[in-house]
């Protein structure tokens, strides 16, 4: 029976926290790396059977080592997300069928999400931790016209978000092919016009960009305890 794999993407290289934390995945939140929030997740729930690490640099690679889930393969980062992606992609045994990937500068995921989602992939093929957009959200032209977007129809992706494995392995060959730049892996499996289903979330799961979120993430952790 193929097996689920998780990505847990930890490669990224935090530019914006401005140097206030060395490694934003290694930064302490209620006493406890950002890292192993998502992992100690992930675990709870049993949704995967395979864990690929992507890493930055052999130092974050041991340190994330104390942390990571079993049975787990560590793969270098690339230049950018997609090309992290990439390589964990490339990485995985070929008795994965499928494939969570996460950002773990979101550390808010939740067990029953990670549950739910796997119900969804088995059904679905393609499916996304999203959250529904509140502001009203204008497109601004190159003549300086504004353009209202229905906002009943906008989400906000979030992670994880799951494929079935030859699906997100073809798109991203897609991007590869097309030498795009993308921003999450939604993106990749739009260019193959396969659905995607939506799996909402009514709670906050922001990603660690900038100093200002330290204070608030500590907050948000309070609040689940």
């Amino acid at each position: 029976m193929p097996r689920t794999a998780a990505i847990l993407l930890a490669a990224g290289s935090g530019q914006r926290m401005n140097g206030t934390v060395e490694d934003k995945i290694l930064a302490p939140l209620g006493g406890r790396p950002l890292f192993l929030h998502s992992a100690t997740v992930f675990v709870e729930s049993g949704v995967a059977d395979f864990y690929v690490i992507v890493y930055r640099d052999q130092k974050q690679m041991l340190e994330l080592s104390a942390y990571a889930p079993t049975p787990a393969l560590f793969v270098p980062g690339g230049a950018d997300r997609q090309d992290s992606v990439a390589a964990a992609l490339a990485a995985l045994p070929p008795d994965i069928g499928k494939v969570f990937i996460h950002d773990c500068a979101r550390p808010f995921v939740r067990v029953d999400q990670l549950i739910a989602l796997h119900k969804i992939v088995l059904r679905e093929d393609a499916v996304v931790l999203a959250h529904r957009v509140t502001d009203s959200i204008k497109q601004h032209s190159d003549t300086g016209h504004l353009k209202s977007l229905p906002r009943e129809k906008l989400w906000a992706m979030e992670t994880p978000q799951v494929f079935a494995r030859d699906l997100i392995v073809a798109a991203y060959e897609r991007v590869a092919k097309k030498k795009l730049r993308i921003t999450d892996d939604a993106a990749a499996v739009e260019l193959l016009k396969h659905p995607i289903a939506i799996l909402e979330n009514p709670h906050a799961n922001p990603k660690l960009t900038t100093p200002a979120d330290i204070a608030w993430f500590e907050y948000l952790l309070f609040q689940q305890s």
